[in-house]
């Protein structure tokens, strides 16, 4: 017997070996990579298996030979029990290196139509009970053919391995029920997604001569491909998997390619429409139901006679059409269509006929394009709504399609995907109004923008033309950055908070009656400001001195200063940053100014408090000290930021700007219900700063540096108001995150960070972008921080949302967001309603600019603990288990 495979390990444990008769290289050997060991035989499983990598690589550098008889040599006192304890599977991965499959295992290329594909090495499964013969030989088996193998000993094993690997054989064992229900393992595969494409094979028990075969049917059912009659010569299981290979692999694999064809098709601008032999309709893709107005739905599985037909086709074109396609030859030329409005639009077409099965005319695939005519040389775009055509309803050829001269001037034309107005006067003229923009010489950035396009367009292919279009029709409308909230998600937590915190405008009642609240009418109470400087308690100070790690617990600050913590975080954070240099003022100033900024915030609030703006003032100072941020602003922007998130919601009077504008409050009014709360932030911490020389930090600063930094604290708190949130965060993305992202990767460019800075300092505007960013981001940062700090932000919030409601309640106001009743309301759906919407492309946005991966793992574990709970069905902030506790 030659020399056995031998394996490296130091865990200690019973090994299952295999010893064999047949001739095996010296060669072949399974290694583990922890240990030194050798001991001789097929690696199964050890008592230590937990601790062992569960995929080998096995290694053979010699075809293994043909099946022949086998012994094996257990070592009974641990076999059952080494197996039981684990419900892994002992995966071992077969990557062979043989003469005879080296070709197989490489990659190769498969034909389909004009389409090249690369086919990497099968992946086969195996599912036994146990190791024997049967199992040796489908190994054996895949080492020959070059595939690569995992075996799975348990149900559980199996699935799990299924759903890493994906592979596209499985063999399960259906000889024996006393270990699993092989039938079970079946339905659970194929229970899942990536199953579609696997052939699974089920190994039966051979049948004695008088014994009839049982029916595959029941096989069938259960969701196998094939059955295998038992038979462990490896030639026998080698020819199986071979013939599974060319046919149905092959064939599921060609399949699955067609998955980027269906990808390019949803994503073509032109219209595509499938129909059978019959004209039922089988497939349509997203730009013919834009172009004709239906959904896939009302579509899919109607004859083409059941749609709506346009009069303006004249009586015999269907005629010439069916006669052009029955034959075999393709048909285009030009077609009235009705869509589902009633409107006619004039299409350029292209029929093309398909063979399929038996050789006959299995499919009809149309392409279809509105048609462009000319007249006199003038060209107009019709829009889909458009009924009025130039030219008669006779049929051309391709050639009548292609539009000459189509736009001379930069004139203001309807988009072909227009969804406005369809007052004929409006289609036909030019807006003298716009004619006066074209020639100003002062123009609006979005003015030249339009000019522009306007111009390429008039040299541009059709296809170039309609996109333009499109832009042109987008760029037209006045929220250009505003989402459209339509279905991104249909839980009712999702809308609400999202209409609550966007909606800044003034909700009416029934009779346009507004409610006004004396309760509204906001006192200022005022702290004694200190002469001089006290030393810092010991314990507040032993806090603070952990104030720069972004894990800081803002609520012990908030307990040893009995719900003052602002003046002292604030103390600590601005000597930092050397904000009293640059103002040139006193720290004993700067003191009292951050006494007054803090007693005018209320402590009854049980979120929108004192504690809330330091959080928010030590996530800024955090973001501060990232080096990519710190190049990027200067000191004046550090000030300013710092300033900023001191006051960004001072004297906030716990409700929403929706609220307000519903209460009819004296702030609504005096601010024209456009971002209440956060004017009102800015104007009076501004009238507090400037009211006594004692605490008026900006009375030592010229005029000139005081203007500019007035603008930008200004600039930032209104930047927290969340209609605009996703302008801001849009043009973060656009004008920092991607222009940075092309430097990196340009091949000319070195990488360097302090170029990349040096490039946003020189313009200022991107410096804005970056600090509107940084507060947006410190002011919602709660789903990033621990998950205990991260609980007790969520619990506050929430209980400040349901006051709001109950008060809207008493009152007869609309309920800006009713999910936010304390009686049914889900704190953790409301919490995965809130990352989803706001925050995950947000962070994720900061994140590739600042690079902060404390934050997003601790915003990946929040998520998975709201999620948790959710699952659960649990309305309460923590796991029941927890709560017990």
């Amino acid at each position: 017997m030659g020399c056995a495979p031998s394996i490296h390990v130091s865990h200690s444990g019973v090994i299952y070996c295999r010893d064999s008769e047949e001739s095996i290289s010296p060669h072949q050997t399974t290694t583990i990579s922890q240990g030194t060991t050798t001991l001789h035989g097929l690696f199964v499983k050890t008592d230590a298996a937990d601790s062992i990598p569960s995929v080998l690589a096995y290694q053979s550098r010699q075809p293994p030979p043909s099946a022949g008889p086998r012994r094996k040599e257990r070592r009974e006192s641990g076999g059952a029990s080494a197996r039981s304890r684990t419900p892994h599977c002992c995966s071992v991965e077969a990557e062979t290196q043989t003469s005879s499959s080296s070709a197989k295992a490489s990659t190769t290329e498969v034909q389909v139509g004009p389409m090249r594909l690369t086919q990497y090495p099968i992946q086969v499964l195996l599912v036994f009970a146990k190791e024997d013969n049967q199992s040796n030989g489908f190994w054996w088996a895949c080492d020959r053919a070059g595939y690569r193998c995992h075996v799975a000993w348990t149900p559980e094993s199996a699935l799990e391995c299924f759903l890493d690997k994906h592979q596209e054989i499985i063999v399960i064992d259906h000889r024996n029920s006393k270990y699993f229900d092989a039938e079970d393992i079946c339905r659970s595969i194929r229970a899942t997604e990536p199953s579609g494409h696997t052939v699974i094979l089920a190994v039966v028990p051979r049948t004695s001569a008088d014994q009839e075969e049982t029916s595959v049917l029941p096989l069938l059912d259960a969701g196998f491909d094939r059955q295998f009659m038992e038979n462990s010569s490896v030639t026998a299981c080698y020819n199986e998997l071979v013939q599974i290979e060319h046919g149905e692999v092959r064939s599921q694999f060609k399949l699955r390619a067609c998955n980027a064809v269906f990808t390019a098709l949803d994503h073509c601008q032109e219209a595509v429409e499938i129909t059978n032999e019959d004209h039922v309709i089988q497939y349509v893709n997203p730009a013919f139901e834009r172009m004709m107005g239906y959904c896939k739905g009302e579509l899919i599985g109607k004859e083409l006679t059941e749609l709506p037909k346009s009069d303006k086709n004249s009586a015999d074109l269907l005629d010439n059409i069916n006669t052009f396609i029955k034959k075999g030859k393709e048909w285009q030329g030009v077609y009235y269509a009705r869509r589902k409005s009633g409107d006619s639009i004039q299409q350029h077409v292209k029929i093309t006929p398909v063979v399929g099965q038996g050789g006959q005319i299995r499919h009809f695939v149309s392409l279809k394009r509105l048609h462009c005519t000319n007249e006199n040389n003038k060209q107009l775009y019709k829009s889909h709504r458009e009924d009025k055509y130039t030219g008669d309803n006779s049929q051309s050829e391709s050639s009548s399609y292609k539009c000459k001269n189509r736009r001379k001037d930069s004139v203001d034309v309807k988009s072909i995907t227009s969804q406005s107005s369809d007052a004929p006067s409006l289609q036909t003229r030019r807006y003298s109004s716009m004619a006066r923009i074209h020639s100003m010489t002062i123009e609006a950035p979005i003015t030249k923008v339009i000019n522009i396009i306007n111009a390429a367009q008039e040299n541009s292919p059709i296809t170039v033309a309609e996109a333009l279009d499109r832009v042109l029709e987008i760029l037209r409308t006045t929220e250009l950055y505003s989402p459209q909230l339509g279905t991104k998600d249909e839980d009712p937590h999702t809308s609400d908070l999202v209409g609550g915190l966007m909606n800044d405008g003034l909700r009416r009642l029934s009779g346009n009656e507004y409610v006004f609240s004396k309760n509204m009418n906001l006192s200022h109470t005022h702290l004694p400001v200190p002469n001089t400087i006290n030393d810092v308690p010991p314990c507040i100070a032993q806090l603070l001195d952990n104030e720069e790690s972004w894990d800081f617990n803002i609520f012990e600050l908030e307990a040893v200063t009995n719900k003052r913590p602002l003046v002292y975080l604030g103390l600590k954070v601005f000597a930092r940053f050397g904000v009293s240099e640059f103002l040139n003022c006193s720290e004993a100033t700067l003191r009292a100014w951050l006494q007054v900024i803090e007693a005018n915030y209320h402590s009854s609030n049980s979120y929108h408090n004192s504690t809330h703006a330091a959080d928010v003032l030590h996530a800024t100072a955090f973001f501060l000290g990232k080096d990519r941020v710190k190049g990027s602003l200067d000191h004046l922007d550090e000030v300013a930021a710092l300033i900023a998130a001191t006051i960004h919601d001072v004297d906030h009077p716990g409700r929403t700007n929706s609220f307000l504008c519903n209460a009819g409050s004296e702030l609504a009014v005096l601010y024209n219900d456009t971002a209440v709360l956060e004017s009102h932030h800015t104007a009076l911490a501004f009238q507090l700063t400037t009211k006594d020389s004692k605490y008026n930090i900006f009375k030592n600063i010229d005029r000139n540096r005081y203007r500019t930094l007035r603008q930008a604290i200004i600039d930032m708190v209104l930047a927290t108001e969340m209609t605009k949130h996703f302008e801001h965060v849009n043009k973060f993305v656009n004008s920092i995150n991607k222009p940075m992202a092309s430097e990196e990767t340009s091949p000319y460019s070195e990488g360097s960070n302090t170029e990349c800075t040096a490039n946003i300092k020189n313009f200022p505007d991107n410096q804005t972008l970056i600090k509107r960013m940084m507060i947006k981001c410190a002011d919602v940062a709660n789903p990033c921080r621990p998950l205990e700090l991260c609980i007790e932000w969520a619990g506050r919030i929430s209980e400040e949302y349901f006051a709001q409601t109950d008060e809207e309640k008493r009152q007869g106001l609309p309920v800006v967001m009713p999910v936010f009743d304390r009686n049914t309301c889900s704190i953790p759906k409301s919490q995965i309603s809130f990352i989803d919407y706001f925050i995950t492309d947000m962070f994720d946005a900061w994140d590739a600019f600042a690079h902060l991966p404390v934050l997003m793992q601790h915003l990946a574990n929040n998520y998975k603990h709201w999620k948790t709970l959710d699952d659960l069905k649990c309305k309460s902030l923590r796991l029941p288990s927890e709560n017990n506790n």
